[in-house]
């Protein structure tokens, strides 16, 4: 936005942030939130506060410094009023599991350390965060964030006390953060759809067993190598010798990956499915829906210490889940599978359109890096990112609700 369509906005945009803000304790806070928001949205290619505060004609440099690294206001009440407003106005068909990195030079940001970083496609020095998203095929919205902790991090006091980490922020898991994630948005009473995820996430056996004991339904990705028994498949009790240890029940065949399962099916077995319009016409390719039981060590043992845990028992029944798989035109093999626990009824649409719904993630992670400065926070602490990631959330909030807005007819 230009300056004089962020001017235009101004009298909006007050409203926007005297609710969503409204838990910051202090006025001038609440005015430097607004300021904030309109050096984020205004043009420019860096978002820095340096670079903010000198496009703004009410930019103090020092004061936004202050305000974003210093300020000791809480950063969750306004992004659960940002959840509060956005999720009835995008009225989600998911929550869409992500993260998302931020390449940083040093070792001192918080968070900071050489890992996997998408924006680079590599190993690199970079932030990691996990996010999770409202999203529906119009429109979306980051929700919530939890900002990765390495492990070297954990155990480094002082680095934590120059960041500023809290006493009791560890290093955990992405899969265990984006799982708190989601019980913060059920401690917001916020009704939960299906949760979608990529197969960082979906081949986690713990990360589907927890969604599930948490009632979550999910279509997440897996690998082709995620191996499984088919789902009419049922384990027998080899016959006792009468010796030694009564033998338990298992599958008389070996399990077998996704990608052999789904080809052995056959290319005819797969039908066309469009799951939406993109810009070029209708997105379509061709899957199957497959009955599945997930086998493997981790599935295995989950499965046991659930059916013990509720029937003092397990007779070595794996559950049941659905493969969907895809097989493009032009390929020799299938290419890409999910695995869903939605009823067995759901129709194979509504999975495609769900399994594909993660684009919306990419179209948020755009706008907000490249248009609202999200990986350009220069500080260090770990108040300040959450300020600042809190912020972009709330300006990238405050367009999606003006593209959402009934659009008034000019006067005649």
């Amino acid at each position: 936005m230009d300056a004089h369509e962020v001017e235009r906005m101004r009298a909006v945009l007050a409203l926007f942030v005297a609710d969503v803000f409204a838990s910051v304790p202090r006025k001038d806070q609440r005015a430097k939130s607004d300021c904030y928001l309109r050096g984020l949205m205004m043009d420019g290619r860096r978002k820095s506060v340096q670079a903010m505060a000198s496009r703004l004609p009410d930019g103090n440099e020092q004061n936004l410094q202050q305000f974003v690294n210093q300020s000791t206001w809480d950063p969750v009440p306004v992004r659960r009023r940002i959840a509060e407003r956005l999720v009835p106005r995008i009225g989600p068909d998911a929550w869409a599991i992500d993260d998302v990195s931020f390449p940083k030079d040093g070792k001192m940001s918080v968070g900071v350390a050489p890992q996997y970083c998408g924006a680079l496609g590599k190993q690199a020095n970079c932030q990691v965060a996990v996010s999770v998203h409202a999203v529906s095929d119009r429109a979306s919205c980051p929700l919530t964030w939890r900002l990765f902790l390495p492990a070297e991090w954990a155990l480094d006091g002082d680095r934590r006390r120059r960041a500023g980490v809290p006493e009791d922020v560890t290093h955990r898991e992405k899969w265990r953060l984006a799982l708190d994630a989601l019980d913060e948005l059920a401690a917001w009473q916020l009704s939960a759809p299906p949760v979608v995820a990529d197969a960082g996430y979906g081949q986690n056996a713990d990360f589907r067993a927890a969604l599930s004991e948490r009632g979550h339904h999910f279509v997440v990705g897996v690998r082709g190598d995620l191996s499984v028994q088919p789902g009419a498949a049922v384990p027998e009790v080899p016959t006792w010798s009468g010796t030694g240890r009564r033998p338990v029940s298992r599958y008389p065949q070996p399990p077998v990956p996704v990608a052999e399962l789904s080809a052995g099916a056959g290319r005819e077995a797969f039908e066309e499915v469009v799951w939406r319009e993109g810009s070029r016409g209708p997105m379509a390719s061709r899957f199957l829906a497959l009955s599945v039981r997930p086998a493997g060590v981790r599935p295995r043992r989950v499965a046991k210490a659930d059916a013990v845990a509720e029937h003092g028992r397990w007779d070595g029944v794996l559950p049941r889940v659905q493969l969907l798989a895809e097989w493009p035109d032009g390929e020799n093999t299938p290419t890409r599978f999910w695995l869903s626990d939605l009823p067995a009824d759901t129709p194979i649409a509504d999975l495609v359109r769900l399994a594909k719904i993660r684009w919306r993630i990419e179209h948020d992670y755009r706008e907000l890096k490249h248009g609202l400065g999200l990986d350009h926070f220069e500080g260090r602490s770990w108040a300040g990112w959450h300020h600042h990631v809190t912020l972009a959330t709330a300006a990238h909030a405050f367009l999606t609700e003006q593209r959402l807005a009934p659009k008034v007819p000019a006067p005649a």
